[in-house]
């Protein structure tokens, strides 16, 4: 789902190819793209394992079509959230329990360092202890740290947290992490804003191990 009715990211359109070569390449999935909300009924996600929101904003869905969303995930299949799906369905709070946080402020637009939180998961192992990126970095509000699985997250070292509009949590600045939605596996990545970013191999490899563990393709 590539559908926005807010800020309209460009690198979308690059991101739609990028997600097809990757699927195309590692023969984990088939991409099936669309920007059409009626998309969400009960008889055409049987033909999917998961969901991708790729930079959404609000969306026009119907109580029904959101409905449709929950089973599907409360039935075991996967979802999967880049960069702005937290910039979505604020007023629906089913979709920060599937999510795990909103949207708060990106002070930040800079070269950062961010530090891989489990350097144990298989979704992030290669990237070592830490690495850095020049994206921009989005903040998180309503996060559920003790039912979300950490994997990485912003250095604050390597910013300016006493610029305007930083918000300094208990749990800071989280920006990859996994979480369960009833028998639903969720995998959520804040990078992505530029095109630069979804270019990057580190970038394609973590989204394509996000994809494979939500479709159960990896433990």
């Amino acid at each position: 789902m590539t559908l926005t009715k807010g800020y309209h990211h460009e690198s979308i359109e690059v991101s739609k190819q990028i997600l097809k070569d990757m699927g195309d390449r590692s023969g984990a999935f088939e991409l099936t793209v669309t920007e059409d909300v009626g998309a969400f009924t009960k008889g055409n996600l049987k033909k999917y394992n998961a969901v991708m929101f790729d930079t959404t904003g609000e969306l026009p869905m119907s109580d029904e079509e959101k409905n449709t969303l929950v089973a599907f995930l409360k039935s075991g299949h996967g979802f999967v959230g880049v960069h702005s799906a937290t910039d979505t369905f604020y007023q629906w709070g089913t979709y920060n329990n599937i999510i795990g946080g909103y949207f708060n402020g990106h002070p930040w637009h800079t070269q950062v360092t961010v530090d891989v939180v489990d350097p144990n998961s298989k979704l992030v192992s290669s990237l070592g202890k830490s690495f850095q990126i020049n994206d921009e970095i989005y903040q998180v509000s309503d996060f559920k740290p003790d039912k979300s699985h950490f994997l990485l997250k912003l250095d604050p070292e390597s910013v300016d947290v006493k610029k305007e509009g930083v918000h300094i949590r208990y749990y800071g600045w989280p920006i990859a992490w996994t979480r369960k939605f009833c028998k639903g596996r969720v995998y959520y990545n804040g990078l992505g804003h530029g095109d630069w970013v979804w270019k990057d191999p580190r970038y394609q490899e973590m989204l394509l191990n996000g994809i494979k563990w939500v479709m159960r393709q990896t433990n």
